[in-house]
């Protein structure tokens, strides 16, 4: 496989996402919501209460950093090749010298660089609101802890991954921008769902349950990636989408 190859479609699809405003605004409000808004919403909620309470209560959002690395590949992977076919390059496209391979990472790449800059981005927010309270309140800066490291480093790249193969998946198998979304934003339930589950098992340490969730994640995209191999087929999508 050419990484060159598969970095010249990425870098295609990285201008479609700045002229979308549609995607580009999503990119952008939702660290914005994850990393500020809701830590301090919390925090004016919860003025007054204890710091273990509130520390309590902020800990329970580590993991919608790996939801939100699951979620922003739905605006963006599900267009790749339904968005092809609108701006009318879709056959130029497929016509390229690049194998399956290359051209199925070049897409892959595209959403889940994005997606992760965001998603590190949302953390760095929420670290620096997090110490500025924690440091006024106790003089100590309460983050970056372990747990919080586990999950915006090892959980949320493998829930981006996944969700961008189900997502790519999607928009190659359908001819509709908007049924891509929709179907993207349904496939990638199961993911959150396995996110969220996470707060059933408060008899395992946060940190363990963080590495369970990480293998049963990577299990998953490995095996998506041979499912999306095997189904992807540019001479279909050629001759059913002209």
């Amino acid at each position: 496989m050419r990484l060159w190859k598969a970095w010249i479609v990425a870098t295609k699809d990285f201008g479609v996402i700045r002229e979308n405003k549609y995607i580009f605004y999503s990119i952008i409000a939702m660290p914005l919501i994850f990393g500020m808004a809701l830590p301090l919403m919390i925090l004016i909620l919860l003025a007054g209460a204890p710091v273990d309470v509130v520390m309590s209560f902020l800990g329970m959002l580590n993991v919608f950093f790996a939801v939100m690395a699951a979620m922003l590949p739905t605006v963006i992977a599900s267009y790749s090749f339904v968005g092809e076919k609108v701006e009318r390059s879709l056959e130029p496209l497929l016509a390229t010298p690049t194998t399956d391979g290359e051209l199925l990472l070049g897409k892959c790449l595209a959403a889940f660089l994005p997606s992760m800059a965001a998603t590190f981005i949302g953390a760095a927010g929420y670290v620096a609101v997090i110490d500025l309270w924690s440091y006024a309140n106790q003089g100590v800066f309460m983050l970056p802890n372990l747990n919080l490291a586990l999950i915006v480093g090892l959980v949320a790249p493998l829930a981006c991954i996944l969700s961008v193969e189900a997502n790519v998946i999607v928009s190659s198998r359908v001819s509709d921008v908007r049924a891509a979304q929709q179907l993207g934003g349904i496939v990638v339930l199961p993911i959150i769902l396995v996110l969220m589950l996470g707060s059933l098992f408060a008899f395992m340490p946060a940190d363990l349950l963080a590495l369970v969730m990480s293998g049963v994640l990577a299990i998953a995209a490995v095996a998506l990636f041979y499912v999306s191999k095997a189904t992807f087929q540019r001479e279909e999508i050629l001759t059913r989408w002209k």
